[in-house]
């Protein structure tokens, strides 16, 4: 909870969000549920999810997840950050630590990622990870739009 304002800044943005399914946020009350949700989920013995907050210089920049699939061996990466802090690495270096971890704490072999086929900086991420298209003929609806939108899925195998 100590990030939830911050967190709620950048993922109530309706710029910062618009290339997301299940964001933005409509109001404070959905971000403070969705934390203890995850705060919730951190106490499981064996949690399906994990989200994190990238800090740099102690400030919330953004956040990364990663959900457990059924396998328990698949993780499905997710991220999102703070549209003042794009273009500086962030989120590529926060997800190269959230796939060590995965790998190391985890035991995760494989990894996917999904977005908007428009979103340009997201695919460098992506690709900048290692990861490969493998599916580009997905169909999604961003909530900010509420528009059918072509997604991209990304496979990264270790």
């Amino acid at each position: 909870m100590e990030y939830a304002r911050s967190l709620h800044t950048y993922i109530s943005d309706v710029e910062n969000a618009r290339m997301m399914l299940f964001l933005p946020h409509d109001s404070w009350e959905e971000t403070v549920e969705f934390v203890r949700k995850a705060e919730l989920e951190w106490r499981k013995p064996r949690p399906e999810y994990y989200e994190f907050i990238a800090l740099l210089d102690e400030q919330n920049v953004g956040s990364v997840s990663v959900y457990m699939e059924d396998d328990f061996q698949t993780g499905e990466l997710g991220y999102i950050i703070d549209k003042r802090y794009w273009h500086q690495g962030i989120a590529t270096e926060s997800m190269r630590a959230l796939i060590g971890f995965s790998i190391e704490q985890l035991g995760l072999k494989h990894f996917t990622a999904h977005c908007d086929a428009d979103n340009a900086g997201s695919r460098h991420v992506l690709e900048k990870l290692g990861m490969q298209l493998t599916i580009d003929n997905g169909v999604r609806k961003n909530r900010a739009s509420g528009e059918e939108k072509t997604e991209y899925q990304y496979d990264l195998w270790v």
